[in-house]
């Protein structure tokens, strides 16, 4: 569920550092002079959230941001759970992340806002009694499609295999995602260690190939816009964005069934300012900054209390539909079968000629 940069993203280099406004915070405040290190993707928050934090705060916020949730793992594996304050990063991860010692058990009693999170999106695989994460968005992976720029009708996966489509697809880079497809079609799960079903998917895939014309995790929603394809398989952030640009273009829930995802945030292990952690917590559970989050980076709303806030054109985009509720987490597989994934998925790019 890797994010896409939305509008001109400020967030250019691996690690950026905001100092806006910090001499404007309260001197007392106890965070005054130090740093939050921030870790997640990219163009995960707007400019004026960071640059509150900061004035209210005094805190500088020091933003580090990683491409896979692999590549997150195998930073805070490398420092023990320490240099990072904050991280947020996709559901399936977050379990090896707790069990491996490398995030710490929330105390609530620093986080007044915690009540504002709407229950729906707690209690989940990765943390059933909610005890070291915080939901911040979750989403489905979605279908869409002009129909000015195809003649056929699509309902679900199998129909992107469509000779009709022949370059005029494109799909977002999760490979665990758009392997998803295959596995959907063939009525397996997201989550088989079948070595025989996998092959068969993998087969499954090389047969799409040639209807892919651009394999791309950043602001896939463009390439459909443009008309430089017909349809897109694309987060549920790139989906909110294609809609409000046109809303001519008709949204697909797969037929063969859906993924579901949610990405949260925790406290590293050693964090170096775990205090600094809390209270950005606290201020991104407030209604109206939950709110400027969501309308940014176009996820479901996880903040029950900020639905209030947030503007009647983004309303219908606040939950997932009741009728689609059922979808299948991606989960931690053994390393044979994320073996095998990472060369369909090589296998799959090569036939693109990505």
């Amino acid at each position: 569920m890797k994010k896409v940069i939305l509008g001109i993203s400020f967030l250019l280099t691996a690690a950026v550092i905001f100092a806006f406004g910090g001499k404007e915070a309260d001197a007392k405040s106890p965070l005054a002079g130090t740093t939050l290190n921030l870790y997640t993707w990219a163009g995960m928050f707007p400019r004026e959230v960071l640059s509150g934090f900061e004035k209210e705060t005094g805190c500088r916020i020091n933003y580090a941001n990683f491409d896979t949730d692999e590549a997150m793992l195998a930073k805070l594996q490398e420092t023990g759970g320490a240099g990072y304050d904050f991280v947020i990063a996709d559901d399936y991860i977050l379990e090896m992340v707790y069990k491996q010692g490398l995030a710490q058990d929330l105390d609530k009693e620093q986080i007044p806002n915690y009540e504002n999170i709407n229950p729906v999106f707690q209690g989940q695989f990765f943390d059933p009694d909610n005890v070291f994460t915080i939901p911040h968005g979750a989403g489905i992976p979605l279908i869409a499609y002009d129909p000015s720029l195809t003649e056929i009708s699509i309902e679900g996966y199998a129909d992107l295999w469509n000779p009709a489509l022949n370059q005029n697809v494109a799909v977002i880079g999760n490979y665990r995602v758009v392997n998803g497809m295959a596995l959907k079609i063939l009525g397996e799960s997201y989550n088989t260690e079948d070595p025989a079903v996998l092959e068969k998917a993998a087969k499954l895939m090389l047969e799409l190939a040639p209807n892919i014309r651009v394999i791309s995790d950043s602001n896939t929603q463009d390439l459909l816009l443009s008309g430089e394809v017909a349809a897109a398989f694309m987060y549920t952030s790139q989906i909110t964005l294609a809609l409000q640009a046109n809303p001519q273009l008709k949204v697909v829930y797969p037929k063969e069934g859906l993924g579901f995802g949610i990405m949260a945030g925790f406290i590293p292990s050693k964090a170096p300012n775990a205090a600094a952690a809390y209270a950005f917590i606290n201020y991104l559970l407030r209604p109206e900054i939950a709110a400027q989050c969501f309308e940014y980076v176009g996820y479901y709303c996880t903040t029950k209390a900020a639905e209030p806030y947030i503007s009647e054109a983004m309303q219908p985009f606040i939950i997932l539909p009741a009728e689609h509720s059922n979808g299948e987490s991606i989960r931690t597989v053994s390393t044979a079968t994320e073996d095998i994934h990472s060369h369909m998925w090589t296998a799959f790019k090569n036939a693109c000629g990505q």
